[in-house]
């Protein structure tokens, strides 16, 4: 929670949240993403999913008020297989956890199904190849067997997922990557690839 904190701060400034939103987070982990999600969505709901026990059962004592509030729920679950029913959030954040995820392309696309006609998904992550970083980085991303991708990598990881408006943005200094991308509306969602 500490150490990413800066890093998601950042990172946030490249979304906008309503304040009614319904929000998504992949890999809540210790759930300070959560909390701070659900203070920007005040009216609106947050939901924060993670793969280990451990992450859930922290996340969960983190959020404790919130999901008494009936504000936050934390759920056990893979990303490559959401617990939620299609167009249910506004945003989606994953925040230092898609080189992780096992089959990254579908994965984008089970988000996409989650996300709302217009919604966003933001990918934020301090490990990416041709970052300032890279040659320590991928010293320790290797044995991981972890996704390193580039700049141009992360914008066709979108938009093979049939996401528009991609943005993607550096923050070069620290080795930084935020990556924005939209599910198209429904007017213009005919040229997005199949679910």
């Amino acid at each position: 929670n500490v150490t990413h904190a800066p890093l998601t701060t950042w990172g946030l400034e490249h979304v906008t949240i309503g304040k009614e939103f319904e929000i998504l987070d992949v890999g809540c982990g210790g759930g300070a993403t959560v909390s701070r999600l659900a203070a920007m969505a005040s009216d609106g709901r947050v939901y924060g999913v993670d793969y280990a026990d451990g992450s859930v059962a922290v996340s969960r004592r983190k959020n404790a008020e919130l999901i008494a509030a009936g504000r936050v729920d934390i759920r056990k679950a893979s990303v490559s297989q959401l617990p939620f029913d299609a167009g249910t959030f506004d945003l989606v954040t994953a925040i230092e956890t898609h080189y992780y995820w096992p089959d990254l392309a579908a994965s984008m696309l089970e988000i996409r199904r989650v996300l709302k006609s217009g919604g966003t998904l933001m990918i934020l992550a301090e490990s990416y190849r041709g970052s300032r970083f890279d040659a320590l980085q991928r010293v320790v991303m290797k044995p991981l067997k972890s996704a390193h991708l580039s700049v141009d990598e992360h914008r066709e990881l979108f938009t093979t997922a049939g996401y528009s408006d991609v943005r993607v943005s550096e923050q070069r200094g620290r080795g930084w990557i935020c990556v924005t991308g939209r599910v198209p509306d429904l007017m213009t969602r005919q040229d997005a690839p199949e679910l």
